[in-house]
């Protein structure tokens, strides 16, 4: 861990707790900051908050007053999922303090380089096939950010010779400043966390944030296939290498007569990779492109994709059962995923959907859903899901309470051959607390057919 001086001395506000707030505050303190920790959940819920009390670090709980202010902070760093239009951020953006997120301060602490990966799908599949290969090879890498992992606090263990290989969500990269990953990655970009960023502009600004500190003494991995990301990407000073499912491309990775290609050079034919879907064959791409340019060798990336079926909760493959596959896809919290999942199959698919209303419909999944036999809903929008259903033509419709009930609903629906697969397009929060329980309880319910 480097040894900084910038906020020795310096009063710093940490807004919102959780992990990466927890870490943030610790290392400041040991930075030599005057470090406040701030978050709306009261002291007595706030077990996070005791714990840094203990610690001798001020903390204020219960509310988010904005006179907090004026007691001179110098920095304030702030949980992604804070949003700008917060009072007290908007207020320190007005009075010209400097607003980072905990990933800043891994930047510039960290001793080892990075590998960051982001975009609107496909980051954690990256980052975890970039990790798995690398460590495959021999190389030493430190896995962290959105993949649940925070970067602040494990790359303080991180030496010269290791990678961190770390996920970057778009709220994390507009609170940035000097942060710069050897190798970037974007693995596409739609329309996503409008609410958020108040407009794709912001979003897609937010995402190109990666690469606004890279030299010529880096790499921008882009996807060739959005001709807006290609156009983006030639305003960064990197080298950009870019990878497409669709046609060769000079200086990048590939597909072409079935073999996979980084810059002209054959690594695996198609037909050898165990994860299915089309999607993740860019997910695969991209992960070649910066395993390659680390100096990985093909042994390494041919074994590891031949056996790596998934991460959980992301079209993860659970079992087999009386001949029908069951995938587990709770991380599918929007219909742009869910159509990835859907087109990833060619079996017929018996479709476990619903979750939290946040007012869209699914009309945009009907081109998607012609291998869907049938459909079984659960959550908010369960009647959305039923309309929609409907209106593809499918006529197997059943609604279920509880996951058990659901699971159990899809089994007997389905026939050998059959792919029983949970992709929600919705969020979990009408029923669980997040998609990882959701996904886990289908797991154990598959598992106990």
């Amino acid at each position: 861990m480097k040894q900084i001086n910038q906020f020795n001395e310096k009063k710093v506000l940490v807004l919102g707790l959780a992990k990466s707030g927890l870490a943030a505050a610790r290392l400041l303190k040991k930075l030599g900051a005057f470090v406040t920790v701030n978050d709306g959940k009261p002291l007595e819920e706030n077990e996070t908050a005791r714990l840094l009390l203990a610690e001798g670090i001020n903390v204020i709980c219960g509310s988010h007053p904005v006179e907090l202010l004026d007691e001179g902070f110098e920095w304030v760093v702030k949980n992604p999922g804070i949003p700008y239009s917060n009072p007290i951020i908007s207020k320190a953006v007005l009075d010209g303090l400097p607003v980072i997120t905990e990933v800043e301060l891994a930047g510039l602490i960290s001793e080892a380089p990075f590998i960051g990966i982001t975009g609107t799908n496909g980051k954690t599949t990256t980052t975890t096939l970039i990790d798995e290969i690398m460590k495959k090879d021999g190389k030493s890498t430190v896995l962290a950010g959105n993949i649940g992992k925070v970067a602040s606090e494990v790359v303080q263990q991180a030496k010269p010779e290791d990678s961190v290989v770390i996920e970057l969500s778009s709220f994390q990269l507009m609170g940035i400043q000097e942060f710069r990953p050897h190798i970037a990655i974007i693995t596409n970009i739609y329309d996503a966390h409008l609410d958020y960023h108040g407009s794709r502009e912001e979003y897609v600004g937010a995402k190109m944030k990666i690469t606004q500190n890279q030299t010529d003494e880096d790499f921008l991995i882009i996807n060739a296939d959005q001709e807006a990301l290609l156009s983006l990407a030639g305003a960064s000073t990197a080298n950009v290498i870019p990878f497409s499912v669709r046609q060769k491309v000079e200086n990048g990775s590939y597909i072409e007569n079935g073999m996979v290609y980084f810059q002209e050079e054959a690594i695996m034919p198609v037909t050898d990779i165990a994860l299915p879907g089309s999607h993740n064959l860019e997910n695969i791409l991209a992960s070649i492109a910066a395993v390659k340019l680390s100096g990985v060798s093909n042994e390494a990336i041919v074994h590891v994709l031949k056996t790596f079926s998934g991460v959980k909760h992301r079209t993860q493959f659970v079992r087999e059962w009386n001949g029908r596959k069951f995938y587990n896809d709770s991380k599918a919290t929007n219909t742009l995923a869910t159509k990835s999942a859907l087109t990833a199959f060619e079996a017929p698919i018996v479709l476990l959907a619903g979750g939290l209303d946040r007012g869209n419909g699914f009309e945009d999944l009907l081109p998607y859903l012609h291998n869907v036999k049938a459909v079984v809903t659960f959550g908010e929008t369960a009647e959305k899901w039923k309309d929609t259903a409907e209106q593809a033509g499918i006529i197997c419709l059943e609604k279920a309470e509880y996951m058990t009930d659901a699971v159990q609903k899809a089994a007997a629906l389905s026939k050998p051959g059959d792919v029983v697969l949970l992709s929600p397009a919705c969020a979990s929060w009408d029923q669980y607390k997040t998609f990882e329980e959701r996904g886990d309880i289908f797991i154990n319910c598959v598992n106990t057919l």
